[in-house]
């Protein structure tokens, strides 16, 4: 990696980060802010941030017990952020671009935790594990034009990200949630892949200011994953390779670079595609 790439402002141009380009380009200086920057952050760019009980958001010294990390943020708002970790540097802006997700999330795992508990259920259980997915390496397929979620949840990867390109890029952004995604961003290899929601909207939201576009649709995600928490497990994400995302990687630029089956497999028969929504 580039020693440049030790710096959170280089990141900031870079496709994918858009959600939290703004707040990357703030921090020129090498490695990732201590716990009193991101607190400052999150005052500015996120003060109503809270816990999905309804508690201040802040970023804390990790302690205790690894199992009991949701129930920690969900009681005190406290959310354990290693020093110097460019993971969890990445969850903080996490909280500042996605507030209303994260609570909801935080909240939906609490429920599930203690439906489980109450149930006798082993476990995690599958609608944790996809809360889990999600965050680690979520994102969000916001499109104009119908025919690019169903084509992406189709694996017809080579239509919809080469064939259409043009179509593509005027009718669809893609919008990163899960902070692991931009952790392994800073570094991409081949079959890098997220877990996507698609939402398909009225043209008039592409013309949206960027912020306000980020936060319309973090309401949007927080009610449509508390709507669907029932639904929800790792088969209900769709797959999708980020290095064939345009902009991504140079490399992208010819029709043969999705026909790689490393990266662009084609569905198998017993995986749903994730309809539109």
């Amino acid at each position: 990696m580039n020693p440049a790439d030790a710096i959170p402002a280089s990141f900031a141009d870079r496709a994918l980060f858009e959600p939290i380009a703004a707040w990357l380009g703030r921090f020129a200086a090498p490695g990732v802010p201590i716990h009193a920057e991101l607190d400052a952050l999150l005052a500015q760019a996120a003060p109503a941030a809270r816990s999905g009980d309804g508690a201040a958001i802040r970023f804390v010294l990790p302690a205790g017990d690894v199992e009991g990390y949701e129930a920690r943020i969900f009681a005190s708002g406290e959310v354990p952020t290693r020093s110097g970790d460019w993971h969890d540097f990445f969850n903080a802006l996490a909280w500042c671009a996605w507030p209303r997700t994260k609570a909801a999330c935080n909240r939906l795992h609490l429920a599930e935790l203690h439906a489980r508990t109450a149930a006798g259920l082993p476990g995690r259980g599958p609608r944790r594990d996809a809360l889990t997915q999600f965050d680690e390496c979520g994102i969000v397929v916001v499109s104009a034009d119908t025919e690019f979620p169903a084509l992406l949840a189709a694996h017809e990867w080579e239509e919809a990200l080469w064939t259409r390109r043009a179509r593509l890029l005027q009718s669809t952004r893609f919008l990163v949630f899960g902070h692991g995604t931009w952790d392994q961003l800073r570094a991409p290899f081949v079959g890098l892949c997220a877990k996507a929601l698609f939402r398909v909207v009225d043209p008039a939201w592409l013309a949206l200011p960027a912020a306000q576009a980020l936060a319309e649709t973090d309401a949007w995600l927080a009610a449509h994953l508390t709507a669907n928490i029932d639904t929800l497990t790792p088969r209900s994400l769709s797959p999708l390779p980020l290095l064939g995302i345009p902009g991504v990687t140079a490399d992208n630029e010819c029709a043969a670079y999705y026909r790689d089956t490393r990266q662009f497999r084609p569905r198998r028969r017993t995986t749903p595609s994730a309809p539109p929504t």
